[in-house]
């Protein structure tokens, strides 16, 4: 009995060391072969043509490996598209995902562990990448896929209009209510119609927009951040925020109504110079460089109670289906290299998950908008994921769509949140 529990215990710390690879020296990729890697992104031109000169640079150096772009524009579509290829059991080799959708593949046993990968790469290493970054990305305590990026939400800000009413350029600090008050005095009714047509403060309303306002209100998303039984949107630092957050649109008619939003969305219209301040992530920024008719720069979020913002990253993920998985993480670990890293940082997509990069002139060029991108920086340590748990995405959606009712004025703040979290609660695990 004692040989076979010796054998037993064994065996158990041989595949824990398979997996997680924790000093053991069991992993150890082979060498990249010749063949075809499929690669899958989504994005407008700039974006596209960030990958496509990626791709270029990596089979420099991997002429033997021959990458295949899949470029799907509209993030809807790709995500359709993802869904579609991995029920078929055609994935793509490498896609990017973000860290609040990746688990429902994870819990599938459908994306291959990228950390045992990282611990023995020579090119990288876990400790060069931000840890705000890394963490979302880990499931089950194994890195699944590499962070490409670590943004945060931010304000874009028009500097001409600012300019125009006499206000003064937004710095870190400022409170809920100089955001309230700069989003009023940026509201006007240029033509005279009895209408606004200039608006102070537009924004996608979502959960994922609202979260950094409940955290900074000490608010929380969900009871149990180990073990989630549901939302916690009726607490009252969590429904003063989500209160807030309306408020912009039913009492302060400082952000577009839902006919306004309807006829011109809130980025368009900031686009057009008709929008003082756009809440976004570094996502827009490669768009926002093509604005030739006014000066714009970002700020970070007004201060609550407490410093928070919340986390927008993408990751490098592999299919565990791949059929080339060597040279798979070859293109993976290439484009998470400081050089990978820094063509991509230059078309203003990213904030680099690389220390290195995101300090380098790639990311910080003064020549390029936005000409303060260290506010990237600056928040990372007040960054906060939303939680990674299976569903999330979906879980979120319906959250969203009731934050919507209530800011176009469709529903009450309290009965928006008691729909939310009566929809919701199927999706927590009981």
């Amino acid at each position: 009995m004692m040989k076979e529990k010796v054998v037993r215990q064994g065996l158990v710390m041989f595949l824990l060391c398979m997996v997680v690879v924790s000093g053991c020296g069991a992993f150890t990729p082979a060498a990249p072969v010749a063949g075809q890697v499929s690669f899958m992104i989504f994005g407008d031109v700039a974006e596209k043509a960030a990958y496509e000169q990626l791709v270029a640079e990596f089979q420099k150096q991997q002429p033997q490996i021959v990458v295949n772009l899949i470029h799907i524009p509209s993030q809807g579509d790709y995500l359709k598209r993802l869904g579609a290829d991995f029920a078929a059991g055609t994935p793509p080799d490498v896609m990017l995902m973000n860290y609040r959708r990746y688990a429902d593949f994870a819990a599938k046993g459908a994306l291959e562990p990228l950390g045992p990968y990282l611990a023995v790469s020579t090119t990288i290493k876990q400790a060069d990448f931000y840890p705000s970054a890394i963490d979302p990305f880990t499931w089950n305590g194994v890195i699944t896929c590499i962070p490409q990026n670590v943004s945060s939400l931010v304000v874009y800000y028009n500097k001409d209009l600012f300019a125009e009413a006499g206000l003064a350029t937004p710095k870190a600090g400022w409170s809920w209510d100089d955001f309230v008050s700069t989003a009023q005095a940026l509201t006007k009714d240029t033509d005279g119609d009895g209408r606004s047509d200039q608006f102070g403060i537009g924004s996608e309303i979502s959960l994922l927009r609202l979260a950094p306002f409940i955290w900074q209100n000490n608010g929380t998303l969900i009871d149990d951040a180990a073990a989630p039984a549901r939302l916690t949107l009726d607490t009252p630092a969590a429904r003063e925020a989500f209160q807030w957050f309306v408020d912009l649109q039913v009492k302060y008619h400082a952000a577009p109504d839902a006919a306004a939003e309807a006829s011109e969305s809130s980025e368009r219209r900031f686009l057009n110079g008709r929008l003082g301040m756009f809440l976004n992530s570094r996502r827009g920024t490669p768009t926002y460089r093509e604005i030739s008719s006014f000066d714009w720069d970002v700020a970070p979020l007004p201060a609550g109670r407490a410093q928070a913002s919340v986390l927008h990253a993408d990751g490098y993920c592999m299919a565990s289906a791949s059929k080339n998985k060597q040279s798979t993480w070859a293109f993976i670990e290439y484009a998470n290299s400081v050089a990978g890293q820094t063509i991509v940082a230059k078309s203003g997509r990213t904030v680099p998950s690389l220390r290195s990069v995101a300090e380098s002139e790639a990311f910080l060029d003064p020549s390029a908008k936005p000409q303060t991108s260290r506010v990237f920086l600056d928040v990372i340590n007040d960054i906060r994921p939303v939680p990674v748990m299976e569903h999330w995405a979906d879980l979120e959606e319906l959250a969203s769509a009731e934050l919507s009712r209530a800011f176009y004025g469709e529903a009450t703040v309290d009965e928006a949140i008691r729909t939310a979290e009566e929809r919701t609660l199927p999706f927590f695990k009981p």
